[in-house]
Formats: C-alpha cells, structure tokens, sequence
C-alpha cells in the first residue's frame, strides 16, 4: 500500500538522519577498502593528520552495518504491526457481517409475522364481505329521485337533500345519485355539479358515459344512468339548469321533456320547450348553434358536425370538445353552451374556452363570467 512505503521511507530517512548528527557527518565518507584502510594512500594524509577534522569514534562500516541492522529491524516491526492490524480489521468486518446477518434475520421474521396477519386479517375482511352480503341485497329508495319523494312525503314530514339508491325501472342494477330535497319543492336528480373546479372533467368519452366525481360535491352522474332515469315508462322529465356568476347573481335555465337516445346515437339530446332568465343557450341565435338533437362528444370521440373542420370566430377549430378544455358535451359546430368547463374565476385562455359557457347569459353584451352549475331533473305530470 501506498501509505507503508511512505511510512517506511520517513523512518528510514530520520534514522539516517540522526545517525549522520551522531557521527559527525562522517557516512559521507566512501565505504571503499582503499578508501576505509588505515594506511594513508600515495599523497593522502591519514585520517588523524586532516587538520581541523575529528577522528571516527566508531569507525563508519560498522555504523552503516548498525543502521541497516537497524532499518530491518524496524522493517519487520511494521510488517509485524501491519499483519496484526490486518487481522484485526478482517475480525472486525466478520463481526460487523455477522451482526447484520442477525438484524437481517429478526427483520425477515418481522416481515413473515406481519405478512400473516396481513393475511389472516384479509381472509376476515372477504368473509365479513361475504357474509354482508349474502344476507340480503341492498334495497333501492326509488325509481328516481321524484319516486322516492312521493313515497316518502306521507311518512316523513321534511325529506332531507343528499345521497340515495335508486333502481330505475327495466334495468338490472342500482345506483347512487344525489337527491335534492330543497330545491324548488324537491324531487330532482342531479346528474351534473360543477361548482370549485376540484374534480376534472377532462375525461374520455368512457367516463361520461359511466360517470365520475364525487356526488356530494362536483360529478357527472353518467349518460347511462340518466338514459336509464329518462326514459322509464310513462315518465316524461324536467330539465333544470341552475347557474350562479361569478359576482353571486342566480339565473336558470329550464327545458320540459328532456330525454336521451341510447349508446347506439351516442346519446343524443332532446329538448322540450324553454322557460328561464339565462337566455336558450342551447339552441343559440340560428340554426347552426342549436345543440338541440345534437349527439354527445368527448376528446377522443368526436361527433361534433365539424366535418373537417369549422370556424369560430377567427379559429379553424377541428374539435370543439379539444377547443372546450377537453370536455365532453353535445356540441354541434362547438355551439354557445357547454357547462362541463371549469367555473371562472380568470380570463379566458388565448383561443381557448376554458371556462363554463352560458353564451346566451349576458350583462352589458358581454357573457357572464359563472362561477356554479347545476344540472338536474325532474319528473312531470303527463296526460295520461
């Protein structure tokens, strides 16, 4: 190792060195048999006749042989300490080693323990799931939100707003759907909120047509679901829009018979007539912004009439849902409406509409900025 040979090299060094002061500096002097002979050579002085110089109290053969003697002796002392230094380091990494073996031991005992109560824990759960659920079905509260208002108004005196299990009519499953009560005498569905910009509604058209959010606060309840609600027998539906601006001015909008066609038109929209404050948006000034009729659209499928393209304003657009934030909605060459964009509380992006859009809901000319958004139905009194 480099560190030893430079070790050896200071020893060796200072040896000399002090052996030299010892002597008198004298080791300089050639170790040769001529040069070392007690007989002077051919017009050499001896070395007691050199004036001025001291003679040799040990004479320097014997001095070097006493400092090599020396060095090796001191060689093997730090060999000696070397070896002994090694073996104690290599003892000091097996039992370093060792203790970790050990450690490693007791951790992998740990794990195996827990790992078993992990798994006894969820053998427990699936048999407590199992034995939930064989007892008996969860139970619906209505066919929709309406239902379970007239089936519950003669035994509750004040049916409270939030989350219900309803079981439309021909279908074969249930589901959750938040019911408000309070609203303008109750009985509604909610089947869209956009109220803080929390959830995103960036989604694929397979999330619109199953739904997503959370059904207290910001959702799409899912095309399915409503078509289910909709278009039960002998039922005609309300559609409500409920906006608020972004300075706390309420308005709506309002549409009787909505229903939806199935997956197979891509749920295309219908509306009945219009009632409301916020203007008919969906059916805009002219033909070309009437969204009514219009199939559903989503990022990446694409029924919007923009066939290749359209313009809005002074923009080629290709997508509207792409133009819409990705959003899906029933555009049709993009259209004055889409609530399924982000409440606004800014400017809109630069040839982007980003925001919720009620274009119909002016103040001033200019539309209004909305902060909220509810969408919700119904069911209504028919003829028969």
């Amino acid at each position: 190792m480099m560190w030893t040979t430079t070790v050896l090299l200071l020893l060796f060094s200072l040896l000399v060195a002090s052996a030299i002061q010892g002597n008198g500096g004298n080791l300089s002097q050639p170790e040769t048999d001529e040069e070392l002979s007690d007989t002077p050579a051919e017009g050499r002085k001896p070395f007691g006749e050199v004036k001025g110089q001291d003679t040799c109290s040990v004479p320097c053969d014997i001095a070097a042989k006493l400092l090599r003697e020396e060095k090796h002796s001191i060689c093997g002392q730090l060999q000696q300490s070397l070896l002994a230094f090694g073996r104690s380091t290599r003892k000091l990494m097996r039992d370093v080693m060792e203790e970790q073996h050990r450690a490693l031991d007791v951790l992998s005992g740990q794990v195996s323990e827990l790992m078993a109560r992990v798994q006894t824990l969820s053998s427990e759960v699936q048999r407590s799931n199992a034995e939930m659920f064989s007892v008996e079905p969860v139970q619906s509260h209505g066919r929709d939100c309406s239902d379970i208002k007239n089936n519950l108004m003669s035994a509750v005196p004040k049916i409270p707003s939030g989350i219900y299990i309803v079981h439309p009519e021909d279908t074969d499953s249930s589901f959750e759907v938040f019911c408000e009560m309070d609203y303008m005498e109750g009985g509604w569905t909610v089947m869209q909120r956009r109220t803080d910009g929390l959830s995103d509604f960036k989604r694929p058209w397979a999330d619109y047509v199953d739904g997503f959010g959370h059904l207290a606060g910001e959702h799409w309840l899912g095309l399915t679901k409503v078509f289910h609600i909709v278009n039960q027998k002998d039922t005609r539906f309300q559609l409500h829009i409920a906006l608020v601006s972004l300075d706390d001015v309420a308005s709506y909008a309002s549409y009787d018979d909505f229903r939806l066609d199935d997956e197979t038109q891509f749920f295309r929209i219908h509306l009945g007539r219009y009632a409301g404050s916020a203007g008919d948006a969906f059916r805009g000034y002219d033909q070309e912004q009437n969204q009514d009729t219009a199939p559903f659209s989503a990022p990446d499928v694409d029924n919007d009439g923009c066939n290749p393209s359209c313009t809005l304003g002074n923009s080629t657009v290709e997508s509207c849902s792409v133009q819409h934030n990705h959003t899906g909605w029933w555009f049709n060459r993009c259209g004055l409406a889409n609530l399924n964009a982000s409440p606004g509380e800014a400017e809109q992006s630069r040839g982007r509409r980003t925001h919720i859009l009620w274009d119909t809901w002016r103040r001033s000319g200019v539309p209004r900025t909305i902060r909220s958004v509810t969408m919700k139905i119904r069911r209504i009194a028919t003829n028969s």
